[in-house]
C-alpha cells in the first residue's frame, strides 16, 4: 500500500505565496517521476508541474515563472513553491507519483487533494 499527503494549502491573496508538500508513504522502493496537479470546479484536472527522480522538470504554461516544483529522494517528498499567485490558481491540487512498490511492481499513486484558494 502507498499512500501520498498533500499539506500546505489555504487561503491566500493574490500575489502571495504558498508552498505545498506531498510526502509518500508505504512499501516504496522507489519513485520515479512527481508531480502535481489541479482541478477547479466544472474544469478538467490539469498538470501543473511534474519532476523526474533525476531533477527534471516541466511545467504548464500557465504557471512558468511563478511555481517551482523540487523533490527530496530520500524523504519521498515533492514540494510546489507556488508565488505571485493568482485567482485562477484556485483549485483542488493532487500529487501525484509513479511509484515503485518493493517486491510487486510500479503503480501511479495520487493523493487526497489540498484546496488552494487565492482571492483577489
Amino acid at each position: 500500500q502507498v499512500q501520498l499527503v498533500e499539506s500546505g494549502g489555504g487561503l491566500v491573496q493574490l500575489g502571495g505565496s504558498l508552498r505545498l508538500s506531498c510526502a509518500a508513504s508505504g512499501s516504496i522502493f522507489s519513485i520515479n517521476g512527481m508531480g502535481w496537479y489541479r482541478q477547479a470546479p466544472g474544469k478538467q484536472r490539469e498538470l501543473v508541474a511534474a519532476i523526474s527522480r533525476g531533477g527534471n522538470t516541466n511545467y504548464a504554461d500557465s504557471v512558468k515563472g511563478r511555481f517551482t516544483v523540487s523533490r527530496d529522494n530520500a524523504k519521498n517528498t515533492v514540494y510546489l513553491q507556488m508565488n505571485s499567485l493568482k485567482p485562477e490558481d484556485t483549485a483542488v491540487y493532487y500529487c501525484n507519483a509513479e511509484v515503485v512498490v518493493a517486491f510487486t511492481g510500479t503503480l501511479d499513486a495520487w493523493g487526497q487533494g489540498t484546496p488552494v484558494t487565492v482571492s483577489s
